[in-house]
């Protein structure tokens, strides 16, 4: 029986082995951090999403020209909500966006033209560019019961809002936030008035 003839490795090639599992084993290291880091991060996100800063997409064409269909937008959880505010609120298994033209006790009324009356005095809407009565089945003056707003969508002509019984008057409980900032497209991207 012959004897096979075993190299044996040398000291170079030995090192060349130890830095190839050094490597192997920064790279797994690094690549364990990089992947906790990143559900760390997404589990984060979504928890600020859930909780905190909810984003939206927007659907229909009720709140042309402030936004547009598909845009999407961040919102602030609160409650306290003024005249002007942009608000995304649930009505059914709906999500809505709309603006808040009243609060609590306010006193609403419309012209025929579909300028909006606020405690008396006519509403300056900027952000409305064809006014219209729209789909109003109220009985006005209208007074905005205690905890409720009174919201209506900027296009005023297709928007069923606040004016209609099928949507009413929106309690505070229904309201998920603020619409503050918009994200897409690129475009729009900055707060939203």
């Amino acid at each position: 029986m012959k004897k096979k003839n075993i190299k044996k490795p040398t000291i170079s090639e030995i090192e060349e082995e130890l830095q190839r599992e050094k490597y192997k084993y920064r790279y797994r290291s690094v690549l364990r951090s990089t992947i906790n880091t990143l559900v760390v991060v997404a589990a984060f996100a979504v928890l600020v999403a859930t909780l905190w800063m909810p984003v939206l997409q927007i659907h229909g064409s009720s709140m042309t020209p402030t936004l547009v269909e598909g845009q999407i937008v961040l919102s602030v959880k609160g409650s306290k909500f003024e005249q002007g505010d942009l608000v995304a609120f649930y009505i059914g298994n709906k999500l809505l966006v709309k603006r808040v033209i009243a609060g609590p006790a306010d006193i609403i009324d419309f012209e025929e033209d579909g300028t909006v009356i606020l405690n008396g005095n006519v509403l300056d809407e900027p952000y409305v560019s064809e006014k219209a009565f729209g789909e109003c089945d109220l009985v006005l003056p209208y007074q905005v019961p205690e905890s409720r707003y009174f919201l209506m969508g900027d296009h005023r002509e297709t928007s069923v809002d606040s004016r209609s019984s099928v949507v009413g008057c929106v309690a505070e409980e229904q309201i998920v936030g603020k619409i503050v900032f918009s994200v897409w497209p690129i475009p729009t991207f900055g707060s939203i008035e």
